[in-house]
């Protein structure tokens, strides 16, 4: 019998630092899953052995436990088994508050022995993307603690590569991932993961034509700053930001001199990567308006580049939607289209339309198995990279995806139950698994194709370009909507988004008391964790959806000129977001503090901020310029209010002041 407790020493035969901060991880877990004890533990040692790349053997010997690997990440994959099914860790120990209960020890027969397979995938990893709530969130004081635990988190899953940020967080983080053993792969609009053109030299015009010899050196300075370390290379010439490089270098006009200069621009950069490191693996994204390029034949890559698909961020592999351009073009290769590919891939998304950010994607697991399902059949294994932006939202997807990059395929009912029973205790995982399963059986179907699923940033973003469009011109429709109805006025518009949040608004107050009765049913960690987590999302979409519906109900009555109803109506909207709000502040807690602070891209407070700038516009049409009738009503007896001897005797009332007035005649 090898006997593993709190006292296990751990050896290792390689000193290198990915192996030697795992091995710091095991020992702080062995400390987190065993009582003291004076007894002796077995020793637990690292010893290298031929084996297939990142795979791992774990075998008692001489009454020690061996974890026997080839290579770094081999040696990590094993050192996280070991955490994982000996001591109970489990993967997202930490985004789950995972509660561990230490016992005595962990016994193992003589002839224990358990041997790794090699993975579905070759690369595959996360893009730590629109990480607004990471990056104003710190852990024991530490800015790099919540960036260490992503990494770890991904390790933990098998990931072997990451994106470690967007922009200057990419260069601030990407020494911590090397250290841990991750391959750096970069943002589809930073080539090389060099230094943005518009941030080395603000002054300039951002034109490869008007500064080639910037750029160039720009590309050189990247490969040189990283080509001690892992790096999938990427290759590419997008623009100063998530947008083509034409919005600012309008010279290119024609599908051919785009095509043209990013195929010319991938070779010179492809050819630099490989003088310097003539191994180097590289990639190009396929992405938006880059996958129609390359359709079309005017893109041209080298043989060996791995070619990234991309999903539309809804989870559908076919083109993403950009502003109200929706061709949908299938984003997989085509039989005989031969070479490597890859996939990029989203859990979470930001388009200020209808995507999901703070909430998980709202399409269904069976619906996520086949499109991944798809691109392995495609042949679609070199590179998979997730979008997973600020991870605790989104770590059931996360877990589901990795569990399809290491094996090809996933039981989705085996896999939810496990998952419930590790985080939320066997004992809820009938309860638990039912809500969890539910939860995309209420999304709002904003449009008929299986993925146009709506986030919480349709209840966001769409109320406010409403509103915006209102205030800014109310005899014409808003533009930026012609992605979602193609209705011939404001009002057609209000119309036709107000029957879609009026369902969906029904269905999560339905899903909200599910859930809420659900909660009752735990009991101290069980019940914390899923009130941070379904429950919270639940009463996100509750709340904003309920928001929006009364804002569609505040313009229209605004439109027939009933202003003072409809200053009303968007004040009691904008206390449906404030409370969305208020849900994630009051879900904050211990090492959780401050995390939903930076709420910044769904923004839902800044909802509520527009609709107080609605409320001063709908006062001004109806009670301007001199502003004392609404007052008179709401505020004075009723025998008062009919003699206008002086108009008031007050001062003017704040527009929150006069709300709250009434709330007190008109709330039920």
């Amino acid at each position: 019998m090898v006997s593993v407790n709190r006292n296990s020493a751990v050896s290792a035969e390689s000193g290198t630092e990915p192996v030697q901060r795992a091995v710091g991880s095991l020992r702080r877990d062995l400390a987190k899953a065993f009582l003291p004890s004076d007894r002796k533990g077995a020793e637990i040692r690292l010893v290298k052995e031929p084996q297939q790349p990142e795979c791992f053997c774990l075998a008692a010997s001489g009454g020690c436990l061996e974890i026997r690997a080839a290579d770094d990440l081999g040696f990590v994959y094993g050192v996280y088994e070991v955490s994982r099914s000996l001591l109970g860790i489990a993967d997202f120990w930490f985004w789950n508050d995972q509660r561990v209960v230490p016992r005595e020890s962990a016994d193992l027969p003589d002839d224990y022995r358990f041997q790794s397979g090699p993975y579905a995938v070759r690369f595959r990893g996360w893009f730590v993307n629109d990480e607004v709530l990471l990056r104003a969130w710190s852990v024991d004081r530490q800015k790099a603690k919540p960036w260490e635990m992503v990494f770890e988190a991904l390790l933990r899953c098998g990931g072997n590569m990451v994106v470690p940020g967007t922009g200057t967080d990419s260069h601030r983080y990407r020494k911590l991932a090397s250290d841990m053993g991750l391959y750096i792969t970069h943002h589809h609009a930073e080539p090389l993961g060099a230094e943005m053109f518009a941030r080395a030299y603000p002054k300039l015009n951002p034109s490869y034509a008007e500064h080639p010899d910037k750029f160039r050196q720009l590309w050189r300075d990247g490969i040189r700053e990283q080509k001690g370390g892992k790096v999938v290379w990427n290759l590419g010439f997008r623009g100063q930001g998530d947008c083509p490089f034409w919005v600012s270098d309008p010279q290119y006009r024609t599908p051919e001199s785009r095509g043209g200069l990013m195929s010319r621009l991938i070779r010179i950069q492809y050819d630099m990567v490989k003088q310097a490191v003539p191994s180097a693996v590289c990639c190009t994204n396929l992405y938006g308006e880059t996958m129609e390029l390359y359709r079309d034949g005017f893109l041209k890559l080298p043989e060996d580049v791995i070619k990234i698909w991309a999903d539309n961020g809804y989870g559908k592999m076919v083109t993403r939607r950009q502003g109200n351009h929706n061709p949908r073009v299938p984003a997989l290769p085509e039989a005989g289209n031969g070479g490597r590919h890859g996939i990029y891939y989203h859990v979470s998304f930001y388009d200020l339309q209808a995507g999901n950010h703070i909430t998980m994607l709202p399409n269904s697991p069976e619906f996520i198995r086949k499109e991944l399902g798809e691109v392995l059949k495609r042949g679609v294994s070199d590179f998979w990279l997730i979008n997973c932006s600020n991870v605790k939202p989104h770590v059931y997807f996360l877990d589901f995806i990795s569990e399809i990059w290491k094996h090809g395929t996933i039981d989705i009912a085996k896999h939810r139950d496990a998952y419930v029973s590790r985080y939320y205790g066997a004992e809820n995982a009938g309860k638990v698994s039912a809500c969890l399963e539910a939860y995309p059986k209420y999304a709002l179907a904003y449009g008929n194709r299986e993925d146009e699923h709506a986030g919480e940033q349709f209840a966001n973003h769409v109320a406010r370009t409403l509103v915006s469009q209102y205030m800014k011109d109310k005899d014409r429709r808003a533009e930026d909507l012609l992605w979602a109805t193609n209705a011939e006025s404001l009002k057609g518009q209000v119309l036709w988004y107000r029957d879609r949040c009026g369902k969906a608004r029904k269905g999560y107050a339905e899903y909200r008391r599910k859930c809420e009765c659900t909660a009752l049913g735990l009991s101290g960690d069980a019940q914390r964790l899923f009130r941070d987590s379904l429950l919270l999302q639940a009463e996100i979409y509750s709340r904003c959806f309920s928001g929006a519906d009364l804002v569609c109900k505040s313009l229209l009555l605004a439109m027939k000129g009933d202003f003072q109803r409809a200053f009303y109506t968007a004040g009691k909207a904008g206390e449906e977001y404030l409370a969305a709000n208020r849900a994630m502040r009051e879900r904050e807690h211990g090492k959780w503090h401050g995390f939903y602070a930076n709420e910044c891209l769904t923004d839902v407070k800044q909802t509520a901020w527009v609709l107080e700038g609605l409320m001063s516009y709908l006062r001004n049409l109806g009670d301007g310029p001199h502003f004392y009738q609404w007052q008179r009503k709401f505020l004075y007896s009723e025998e008062d209010q009919r003699v206008l001897l002086i108009l008031n005797m007050e001062n003017h009332l704040k527009d929150g002041e006069l709300f709250a007035l009434m709330k007190e005649k008109w709330d039920d």
